[in-house]
């Protein structure tokens, strides 16, 4: 029996019929390739190079034995580099991990931990140890009993838009990348620099330690997408998979297109309920609210530019007019384009440096 369907309206284009199933359907995944052609490589590439950092804090930790630091959590993705000595990483539900020299921990969800120089070791919540503010978001702390030095550069960054949700909300809460001749070694030279830039404490280091963490994290993120086998469900399933691979890249790369499901399902080989319900099991959401959140997160970066006007934007992602396009972003993110333009430009006004 076919799932039941309602329409669903909004912009120009025919309506996507947005179906619920309960049916399980399992994916096709892609064979690993290497094929510029690989829905894979084109959205992954999308979406680091929409990946913007919009706050980001950092410290040099040079801490001595025994040790333990407790860090509560904080939104966006955390890295620590260990860049002399060694560290135990500890977050509650999972066993101890331990870093030496070279090696890398990624907490992609912010996730409460702590950092010590033993499992066992007392610990102090960070912001009861007064980290030195270095500049801006930058800081420096030393602590610790006197013993065996260690030297450790924590990084935090958070992102403009929601754009990393569908990628990095399916990563496990912890990811170690170990020194060696496995990982990538750009990830290697780029740690190596944040290491010697923090330890100079020059002016300007916090933007430009915003720039190398961008792109170490996108490496880390890009190596894990790449590499990692376990994808059942997600975004980066749904990437994989045969059919809804080039359905996707279909509509990351002409969100204003007529996306009918009728479209969709003739992109990806499939039948229109086929489509609907593989769709659905894979991502969570229907075809028809992708579209719709894609073309709002679209929205958001394109408010940004000042010398697009509203219509214009409209009509660049698949709206026959400014009033049907204001109403289906009002829907969505709870205001209208115009007051999201005016409350961006006048956060950008509030964080320009004052002479």
């Amino acid at each position: 029996m076919l799932p039941r369907c309602h329409e669903s309206t909004g912009s120009r284009e025919e309506p996507i019929v947005e179906c619920r199933t309960n049916n399980d359907t399992a994916s096709e995944m892609y064979a690993r390739s290497s094929n510029s052609a690989d829905p894979v490589v084109h959205l992954l590439g999308q979406f680091l190079r929409d990946l913007r950092p919009a706050e980001a804090s950092y410290c040099r930790a040079e801490v001595t034995r025994p040790w333990g630091i407790g860090l509560q959590f904080q939104k966006g993705i955390r890295f620590h580099f260990v860049a002399e000595g060694s560290c135990w990483v500890l977050i509650e539900g999972s066993e101890p991990e331990r870093l030496d020299q070279g090696d890398v921990v990624l907490l992609p969800h912010g996730t409460k931990h702590v950092i010590a120089d033993d499992p066992e070791s007392a610990v102090t919540d960070l912001t009861l140890l007064g980290p030195r503010q270095i500049s801006g978001t930058s800081y420096s702390l030393n602590t610790g009993g006197g013993g065996a030095r260690s030297l450790i550069f924590c990084c935090t960054v958070d992102f403009e838009e929601p754009l990393a949700d569908r990628l990095i909300g399916t990563m496990p809460a912890k990811l170690v990348f170990r020194e060696g001749p496995n990982r990538t070694r750009s990830l290697g030279m780029l740690l190596e620099v944040m290491a010697a830039e923090m330890a100079e404490e020059s002016v300007g280091s916090a933007t430009i330690m915003a720039r190398l963490a961008d792109a170490a994290i996108s490496i880390i993120v890009r190596d894990w997408a790449r590499d990692s086998d376990d994808h059942r469900r997600g975004w980066l399933a749904a990437l994989r998979d045969r059919g809804l691979g080039p359905a996707l890249l279909d509509i990351h790369t002409r969100p204003g297109e007529n996306w009918s499901l009728a479209r969709l399902a003739r992109t990806a080989a499939m039948s229109r309920s086929t489509f609907a319900e593989r769709f659905s099991h894979v991502l969570g959401v229907s075809p028809a609210r992708y579209v719709l959140e894609f073309r709002m997160r679209e929205a958001k970066r394109l408010l940004l530019d000042p010398s697009l006007t509203i219509p214009a934007i409209a009509a660049r992602l698949g709206y026959a007019s400014e009033a049907a396009f204001s109403r289906a972003f009002k829907r969505t993110t709870g205001n209208p384009p115009g007051q999201l333009r005016r409350l961006r430009t006048a956060s950008e006004v509030r964080r320009e440096p004052r002479a």
